[in-house]
């Protein structure tokens, strides 16, 4: 036999280390697969322990907040001869809270108890707060809220009498920050808000808190995961521009990111995100807003005061705007608003036209630019009603010509064939119907889309609008003595339209499709050419399919009851995902199915692995917590 050489002998060496190591690496990845592997996938998901405190960390009480109260009937004292429109009602509420009974009339203070009513046909700005303290780990509070009236009657109305006009009921609820039974989160008139049959009412109820954010414990540590003893006032993880607190409010994630400058889905022109910057002016991104800055001309004599329109109209208008689910705000001169808000004093001019483009300085100069595109912008001026734009061709700018000096009136009288009288009252429902119609131009209510509005022909004696369309936008009826609305359609097409259903309230964010030039005479209605506003998404593509089976999961619903919606569903292109994996995967728009409207974005979601359309729900995580603690 052959002696190897010494390189023979080390191949022969190298060899079976190679083999060793082999066998030592698939020793290796069989004990791992037969016990690491095996114990990976045996080990038992982590479960999130539920902590079903109520209150371990402050002494639990209840906060009841009266926002505002405002009364129904100003919009009937006006319309009504005599002044009962300037006799406001005198009113006081009760408030209930777990058999605690307060009486807002009732106000101590230095060994004394004060009487204290509401003397106003409207409260807002004048707040109450009521405290109930509560057992420890109590679940639930009872909250009745009552308004009573004090009318006076009898011989030189001596005597008096207390009526309850309204009320209403709540549970609270300590581990969710919710309450439910007259109101309730989402329902069809708004949270935090009780339409009654003489008053309406907006309040709001939270619970004390530790970190005072208002969220309450249960809710901070098993549904949105933050820290119950740091504050997440101001917070805003997610980087949406949009706080915790909001969100959690109204129903949002706060720890994903959302597009909250295009989400409307009230379709009211106000974007999430702004109505979280308003929202100390009650606002509700599930309500439609309609938001007005009043200012007004100053003036230059003793015949000739400020063109200051009085409160006792713009009020008559909220309520024919809230009898259709619409909440109308008017800035007259509201504390705590920007520099130039409401109620501000502008420059007199004996001529003021809309062929001028006049309101541009007062636009400019007078009109906070964060008010722009959440408020309209109107002016009480010496002369000339008109909704025309400021900038471009959008329509949030009203003057209303003031009437006020007795030649104005007499004037005025004569113009409408006197169907308006010299008096007060008269004159503050001119004033009212002026703003209503102009007010009316900027929701979408156009000659362009109703030949009865602004009526064309109304001088001739045989128009059927004249005698059919009975509506503040018709010029032949807007000042009737007995109205103040638009028109309810009773008569019948094609001479009358409701009114109320062919509103789009965020027309006054859109260029119209006209433009008003000087002298302009709207198109015949045979060439205008009808057809649908572009959407305005990118980097997401329709999709027909869940664009169907989103309709055929939410059948009638629409946000605008009663005008129908149209729907479209928008999924996410892939490229755009990766340059924005924040991005939700799709995308829900809504659009009222009317002529010249825009879409708004309704919703955002992602999908399942069924392909379903998946929308975050708090109360889904609710639910599933409460289930699992009923189950234990």
């Amino acid at each position: 036999m052959k002696k190897m050489n010494k390189k023979s002998k080390q191949r022969m060496l190298a060899g079976v280390a190679l083999i060793v190591v082999v066998i030592l690496v698939a020793s290796s990845l069989f004990v791992y697969y037969e016990y690491y592997k095996e114990e990976e996938v045996k080990e038992e998901p982590v479960i999130v322990q539920i902590d079903d405190r109520i209150s371990p960390l402050e002494n639990q009480a209840l906060v009841l907040e009266v926002k505002r109260i405002r009364h129904r009937g100003i919009h009937g004292a006006l319309l009504t001869r005599g002044r009962s429109w300037r006799q406001p009602p005198s009113f006081y509420f009760v408030a209930d809270l777990d058999g605690l009974e307060y009486q807002s009339r009732n106000v101590a203070g230095s060994m004394s108890t004060k009487e204290v009513l509401f003397n106003t046909w409207d409260s807002m700005f004048q707040e109450n707060k009521i405290v109930r303290d509560a057992e420890e780990e109590q679940e639930t509070s009872k909250v009745t809220l009552s308004v009573v009236e004090r009318q006076n009657y009898g011989f030189l109305n001596r005597k008096t009498r207390e009526t309850e006009k309204d009320k209403f009921s709540v549970v609270y609820d300590y581990r969710t920050g919710r309450w439910s039974g007259d109101d309730y989160f989402m329902d069809e008139d708004g949270y935090g808000y009780y339409l009654g049959n003489t008053y309406e009412i907006w309040f709001n109820i939270y619970q004390m808190d530790y970190d005072a954010d208002y969220i309450p414990y249960w809710t901070e540590v098993n549904i949105l995961g933050t820290d119950p003893m740091r504050s997440d006032v101001g917070k805003d993880p997610d980087g949406d521009g949009v706080d915790t607190f909001w969100e959690w409010k109204w129903g949002y994630d706060p720890n994903v990111w959302e597009d909250h400058e295009k989400l409307d889905p009230d379709i009211d022109g106000i974007e999430n995100i702004e109505e979280f910057q308003i929202a100390k002016w009650l606002s509700d991104p599930y309500q439609q807003n309609v938001y007005c800055e009043v200012d007004h001309m100053e003036g230059t004599s003793k015949f000739d005061g400020p063109h200051i329109l009085d409160r006792h109209g713009l009020l008559g208008i909220v309520e024919m705007y809230s009898q259709h689910n619409i909440k109308l705000f008017f800035d007259d001169g509201w504390p705590d608003t920007p520099a130039g808000g409401g109620g501000s004093v502008l420059k007199h001019y004996n001529a003021f036209s809309q062929d001028s483009g006049m309101i541009l300085q007062y636009y400019d100069h007078n009109f906070p630019d964060e008010r722009k595109g959440i408020f309209r912008y109107v002016v009480g001026v010496h002369g000339g009603p008109f909704n025309h734009p400021a900038r471009g061709n959008i329509y949030d700018c009203i003057t209303v010509g003031f009437v006020d000096t007795p030649r104005q009136r007499f004037k005025q009288s004569i113009n409408t064939g006197f169907q308006i009288g010299l008096f007060d009252r008269n004159i503050a429902l001119m004033n009212a119907q002026t703003l209503m119609h102009e007010l009316g131009h900027s929701i979408g209510l156009h000659p362009w889309t109703f030949e009865g509005c602004d009526n064309r022909s109304f001088s001739t004696s045989t128009n059927t609008w004249t005698k059919n369309y009975i509506s503040v936008m018709n010029y032949a009826t807007m000042y009737k003595p007995s109205l103040l609305d638009y028109s309810d359609g009773s008569n019948g097409a094609p001479y009358d339209q409701e009114d109320w259903k062919h509103i789009f309230v965020a027309d006054f964010q859109y260029n119209n499709p006209q433009v008003e030039e000087i002298f302009f005479e709207p198109p015949s209605f045979d060439k205008i050419v009808y057809g649908e506003t572009e959407h305005g998404v990118t980097g997401y593509s329709y999709d027909e399919k869940l664009t169907e089976a989103w309709k055929e999961e939410i059948r009638d619903y629409t946000p605008v009851d009663p005008i129908p919606a149209n729907w479209l569903v928008f999924k996410i292109n892939k490229d755009y995902k990766n340059e924005n994996p924040e991005a939700k995967n799709v995308k829900v728009l809504v659009q009222p199915d009317l002529n010249f409207v825009g879409w708004a974005e309704y919703a955002e979601g992602d999908l399942n692995s069924a392909g379903e359309i998946k929308i975050y729900s708090q109360q889904e995580m609710i639910d599933s917590v409460m289930e699992r603690i009923t189950s234990q």
